[in-house]
């Protein structure tokens, strides 16, 4: 099946089987290696691209149904976006593999909402899985791209020192 896909604002003429999922597309056929295969089935949110502005799971999406569809990877977000930066400012990566998919989440989350509460991140994240548990890191830099304060550590408390 031949097709074009609207891919960072190009339209792009790819050649695949219609139920040929959008990763493989991405990755194989259009070199946009950017966009992670985490588990296959659509519930570790390392591949999540934007579909007309919303976060959509690539390794389970079809071609066949992303005719006329804006897709964004993370490649056109080009380093510099707020988000991106935020990501660095707080350290968010550790292993990195998942961070292109939550990165896509919290960009189509701050479209939408500019500033979001603590339950509207936690809406859009869901979802996600960081094996490395950068959950908190990355909690504060979505609130530092929205310009909202993000919240302090915990506060460490150290045991007590034991008595000799």
């Amino acid at each position: 099946m031949a097709m074009t896909l609207d891919v960072n604002g190009k339209p792009l003429a790819v050649k695949a089987a219609a139920d040929t999922p959008l990763l493989w597309v991405l990755r194989d056929e259009l070199g946009l290696t950017g966009t992670k295969y985490g588990c296959g089935i659509s519930q570790c949110g390392a591949c999540t691209v934007l579909a007309d502005g919303q976060p959509i799971r690539s390794c389970a999406m079809p071609i066949e149904g992303l005719a006329g569809v804006k897709i964004t990877t993370i490649e056109s977000l080009g380093g510099a976006h707020p988000v991106q930066a935020a990501w660095v400012k707080h350290d968010v990566p550790q292993c990195g593999y998942c961070q292109s998919g939550q990165i896509m989440s919290a960009v189509a989350l701050l479209d939408s909402a500019p500033k979001p509460t603590d339950a509207d991140i936690d809406g859009a994240m869901d979802g996600h899985i960081c094996r490395c548990g950068t959950y908190q890191r990355i909690r504060a830099a979505i609130k530092d791209a929205a310009g909202l304060a993000p919240a302090a550590p915990a506060a460490v408390v150290a045991a007590p020192a034991a008595k000799l």
